[in-house]
């Protein structure tokens, strides 16, 4: 029976970037948008504000667009100050790339297992899906999941115990497969 296991977002990431005002490296998105309209052209910013100083900076989201070849419904949702767009905009790897941004996932996910009934079972097959596109190791994921050390995931591996398609060692956003034999 393939289990399946979802990596979910449980709040916004930080946003890795110098404060101007502290040196700090670390933002916090709020969600909170600013729009500029200079004539017919729009500029859009997401706002984050420096976790160690507060001191506030701007992600550049439209930058001279002309009102008409903006989306209405994207208009309102920043205007609405929407999370969920700020939650979209952080992860589009072209604002991020624009912005020169990374985004810091530490202590903002968490595994769903869906219980823990596999764990006595002597072969399990799981599929990991990501509900975001996380950064995570895999032997982090596997051994939290199975509840088991990282050094026992990675002996596992070395035996030929742990399989998957995928190469387990380094990070990992996109969904995957595993099998475990203990």
């Amino acid at each position: 029976m393939l289990e399946n296991w979802v990596v979910m977002p449980t709040c916004l990431p930080l946003v890795r970037r110098r404060c101007h005002a502290c040196a700090s490296d670390h933002f916090r998105a709020n969600g909170k948008f600013r729009v500029n309209a200079n004539h017919k052209l729009l500029d859009a910013w997401l706002l984050v504000l420096c976790t160690a100083c507060g001191d506030t900076a701007k992600l550049t989201v439209l930058e001279r667009l002309n009102v008409r070849s903006v989306r209405p419904g994207l208009l309102d949702r920043m205007h609405n100050n929407d999370p969920a767009l700020a939650a979209e905009l952080l992860q589009d790897p072209v604002v991020r790339r624009r912005n020169r941004v990374a985004l810091d996932w530490d202590n903002a996910w968490r595994l769903d297992t869906g219980g823990s009934d596999h764990l006595d079972r002597e072969v399990i097959d799981v599929s990991v899906r990501f509900a975001a596109r996380i950064p995570v190791r895999p032997v982090r994921l596997i051994a939290e999941g199975c509840g088991l050390s990282r050094a026992e995931v990675e002996r596992l591996i070395t035996e030929g115990k742990l399989v998957s398609a995928v190469r387990l060692s380094g990070k990992l956003s996109d969904d995957f497969t595993f099998t475990l034999k203990r």
